[in-house]
Order: structure tokens, then C-alpha cells, then sequence
């Protein structure tokens, strides 16, 4: 057994890219969207929650209490836009792509080209019941990187028991 699999501690696969954290200092790929919070260009204390479903790129921003995002009118946002540069710098633009299911006949697609070509489709607007979790999750990860650095394990994520633990 490798000793990553005897740890708790999980590998980490490195951004593709330095991103700019104070913009966008959150982003996911996860529950079949493209997710993740952003900072408001007007006011330091407002961050949105903006997402992009995969496949149809129905589309949600609103802020972290569910007021909905002004830009968003029918059209991706700024806060949207912002979201998926990021996440072309964290994941990278094929595995982007790839998991958001956009046609990109380029090799390698710039966030800009995906954007407008998600944006030519016109997707609907989509529900923002995903938020509430989503901001969740920001707040755990912050949680998380204002920790000391340890190697030592963490209670809250020991979700299974030892293997090698008797009955």
C-alpha cells in the first residue's frame, strides 16, 4: 500500500497557474458546475457566488445573502466572466473546457473564446439555491488556510474509521 493511501493527508495538484486571489479566491469544479465566489468590484465587503452548469451553461450570481447580482440580466456577468478566467488559470483551459462539455475546436481555447461561445447559446438563467452550500465551502477552506501548517492529522477529517482498527 503507497503511503499516501496510510495517510490523511490528500495530495494537492498545483494550480496551472499563480492566480490573483484578492479578485476570485474561490473556485470549484463540482456538482456538475463550474463554481465559486468573487469579490465585488464596487464594495470590498460583497462577494458573489457565481456558477455555470455543465452542458446547458445555465448560468447563477447573486451575493452571499441572495441578493441578485445586477449584471446578470439575461447575460453572463462580470462576476461570471471573472470566474471562468480564474479557472482556466487554476485547472487549466482543456480540463475547463472538458468538464464544463464545450466544443472547443481550438487546441488550446482562451477563457474569452469560451465565454462568448457559451454566452452565443444563450443559456437561461438558473436558480441560486446552489449558494448557500457553495459559500459553505469558501468559509471552510479560509477556515482552513488560517490553520498553522501541521503534519499532524485533523479530527474534523477523519471521515472513516482505520482500516486496520479491530471490531
Amino acid at each position: 500500500m503507497p503511503v499516501w493511501e496510510r495517510s490523511s493527508a490528500a495530495r494537492v495538484v498545483p494550480p496551472a497557474r499563480p492566480r490573483k486571489l484578492a479578485k476570485v479566491p474561490f473556485v470549484e469544479l463540482a456538482d456538475g458546475r463550474l463554481q465559486g465566489v468573487v469579490s465585488s468590484g464596487s464594495d470590498t465587503g460583497r462577494v458573489y457566488v457565481s456558477s455555470i452548469a455543465a452542458g446547458t451553461y445555465a448560468f447563477a450570481c447573486s451575493t452571499n445573502n441572495n441578493r441578485p447580482c445586477g449584471g446578470a440580466r439575461g447575460s453572463f456577468c462580470n462576476h461570471i466572466r471573472a470566474l471562468v478566467t480564474e479557472a482556466f488559470l487554476q485547472y487549466g483551459a482543456q480540463r475547463v473546457a472538458r468538464y464544463l462539455k464545450a466544443d472547443t475546436s481550438d487546441t488550446e481555447p482562451d477563457a474569452h473564446a469560451l465565454v462568448a461561445a457559451m454566452a452565443a447559446t444563450r443559456p437561461a438563467q438558473g436558480d441560486t439555491s446552489a449558494a448557500a452550500p457553495v459559500f459553505s465551502r469558501f468559509l471552510r477552506h479560509l477556515a482552513y488556510l488560517e490553520r498553522e501548517p501541521a503534519t499532524g492529522p485533523l479530527p474534523e477529517m477523519q471521515w472513516f474509521p482505520p482500516t486496520r482498527a479491530a471490531a
